[in-house]
């Protein structure tokens, strides 16, 4: 399994990202300090590192021009809340893969993982997802139901993407919060409730099914 070290001193944000990587098939760790990460990194057992540059003991950017000079070159996204050019520059400069400001969206967040995986591992990735009756087409974004296309929503799609690629999985409403709507979304809002509902009566109810106390799933 793909190992990701997140280095984040924000809690609410370390654990926003790691049950989303968690819920996308991906192994996550999490440290928050500098010192911290620079022992975590140089063992070579991650795949890619999530960095913060606001970080107690040693910034971000220090970190990572430790880890250039002790020749570790695993893939780095910077993740901070300086959107400046100066910053940017600094940062890609200084040996990051790609650069993320605060706020942003979880589903681009895993695309730029994704893609910095690829171009590690040359690893194609698969385009359509399929279980049972439902098959989905990541290049088209279309859905199909038993042959038949149906038309859904952008969150719609991104619910029901995250849901074929964990068949039979159950997935937890926090999950799916933090995966389709992002870490600063309400925790107590129903909204997840409601695009299951959305969903069943596009694809038919029988395809989801709810696991009392615990989420949803399909394929189950």
């Amino acid at each position: 399994m793909t190992r990701i070290l997140i280095v984040e001193d924000e809690e609410r944000i370390a654990s926003f990202v790691r049950k989303g990587l968690s819920a996308n098939g991906f192994d996550p760790h999490i440290v928050a300090d500098g010192p911290s990460a620079i022992q975590a990194a140089r063992t070579g057992s991650f795949d890619l590192v999530i960095l913060d540059i606001g970080l107690p003991g040693q910034d971000g950017f220090s970190v990572l021009r430790s880890l250039r000079e002790s020749r570790v070159d695993t893939p780095v996204i910077i993740l901070t809340a300086r959107d400046s050019l100066t910053d940017t520059v600094a940062g890609l400069e200084g040996g990051a893969d790609d650069y993320m400001t605060k706020p942003f969206r979880f589903d681009e967040l895993l695309a730029r993982v994704r893609l910095r995986l690829r171009r590690s591992e040359s690893t194609p990735e698969a385009t359509l997802l399929s279980a049972g009756e439902l098959a989905l087409d990541l290049r088209t974004r279309r859905a199909q139901v038993a042959g038949r296309t149906v038309d859904l929503t952008a969150r719609e799609f991104m619910l029901l993407e995250l849901f074929l690629r964990h068949p039979g999985q159950v997935l937890s409403r926090e999950q799916i919060l933090a995966h389709v709507w992002g870490y600063d979304f309400d925790p107590g809002s129903n909204i997840v409730d409601v695009y299951v509902r959305a969903l069943r009566r596009k694809l038919g109810a029988h395809h989801i099914t709810t696991v009392r106390g615990m989420g949803y799933a399909i394929g189950r």
